[in-house]
């Protein structure tokens, strides 16, 4: 009896030990359990704040890809406003470049017309006084005013002729008529008067300044620095038994071999000017061309155009040379416009054509114009 109830309370020890184990699991399960649901309760919070996040950026990719379409059709219409605004460009840029070579096709016309090919023949001039101003101390420059005036022109062709009358009113007269019948030999000779257009002349002044105390000096070897080359050329001017004298500056350029030489008086630069060359020392001797220091100036530049009141053009003259000469049609011309039942009056010069010739008449200003 003492073994069975030794082993009783043996197992009754045993069954208080694996109590006490499952307990302990029971603890630890409730544990596990609370913590599982409360992951499960941060899990379904996640879960719900992720879901908001989605939707939340669901919605502002729906708003981007508006913005987003929305921007490209404004970007859409601004590359159409601007391919039409490039091809109107290209249009205008087409038609100024057009219109540019019109307006040179134009300017250059004008220079043709507006250049002097004409010959100036040598004349002799003569200066009678030198004006001198108050301060004039022989360093002045030599000062020239040149007028350069042309002539108005108009071409002559076979078949016309020129009428210059003595009294615009007989012209004007004239010019009323739309034909003239010219009497000759029985016949009659019809003449078409017509208003004369010259082509445009021009007149303008060249006022010319000559420096006495400076020299240009070209064609100088670039064979030495510029400080040096500068005291060469200062010392071989200042010799005056090479014609030279002293010197008050000297400026060189090395690049284009070109100098420029001022005396302290005048006058040594107008004679070594006429010489047209000089000789300098450098590591040899060398000869270099000198010429006059001038600053020229384009004054009053004038254009002028219009039609003579005095003159007349008779055009559809009928060649008659067959019959009498050149200078026999232009007196019957000459002696039909003379006389005043003709409307006509006082003729001061007359130029006939005949067929097959041509000459180029030239207009002087009228005598009262020139006085006045």
């Amino acid at each position: 009896m003492m073994d069975s109830a030794m082993e009783e309370e043996n197992q009754f020890e045993e069954a208080k030990k694996e109590l006490e184990t499952w307990k302990t699991k029971v603890e630890r399960a409730d544990d596990v359990k609370s913590r599982l649901i409360m992951e499960k309760l941060e899990e379904d919070e996640a879960k719900k704040i992720a879901k908001e996040e989605m939707k939340a950026l669901a919605n502002e990719r729906a708003e981007c890809e508006e913005d987003f379409s929305q921007r490209m059709c404004a970007v859409k219409e601004e590359i159409l406003k601007v391919s039409k605004r490039k091809q109107d460009l290209l249009d205008k840029l087409k038609r100024f470049q057009a219109e540019l070579q019109n307006k040179r096709a134009e300017s250059t016309k004008l220079k043709q017309k507006f250049k002097i090919y004409a010959q100036i023949p040598d004349t002799e001039v003569r200066f009678s006084a030198q004006e001198k101003e108050e301060s004039d101390d022989g360093s002045q420059p030599i000062r020239g005013v040149f007028i350069i005036s042309q002539r108005s022109t108009v071409p002559l062709q076979g078949g016309q002729a020129l009428i210059t009358f003595e009294e615009e009113k007989v012209a004007s007269q004239i010019l009323k008529m739309p034909k003239c019948s010219v009497s000759y030999e029985g016949k009659s000779l019809n003449v078409k008067p017509k208003r004369i257009t010259m082509d445009p002349a021009v007149k303008f002044e060249v006022h010319l300044d000559v420096s006495r105390k400076e020299l240009k000096v070209s064609s100088i070897p670039p064979s030495m620095p510029e400080e040096r080359m500068k005291d060469r050329l200062e010392i071989s001017f200042s010799r005056p038994s090479r014609g030279g004298g002293e010197v008050e500056g000297v400026e060189y350029d090395k690049n284009t071999g070109t100098g420029l030489i001022t005396f302290l008086h005048p006058g040594v630069a107008e004679v070594l000017a006429l010489r047209g060359k000089y000789l300098v020392d450098l590591d040899s001797e060398v000869n270099v061309q000198v010429g006059p220091v001038y600053k020229q100036e384009l004054r009053k530049f004038q254009t002028f155009c219009g039609s003579p009141k005095r003159t007349i053009l008779l055009n559809d003259i009928k060649d008659i040379t067959d019959i009498m000469d050149e200078d026999e049609v232009q007196d019957i011309i000459e002696l039909h416009f003379q006389k005043t039942s003709n409307r006509g009056g006082e003729i001061e010069s007359i130029k006939y054509v005949s067929r097959e010739k041509a000459l180029q008449a030239f207009f002087c200003e009228d005598a009262e114009k020139r006085d006045g």
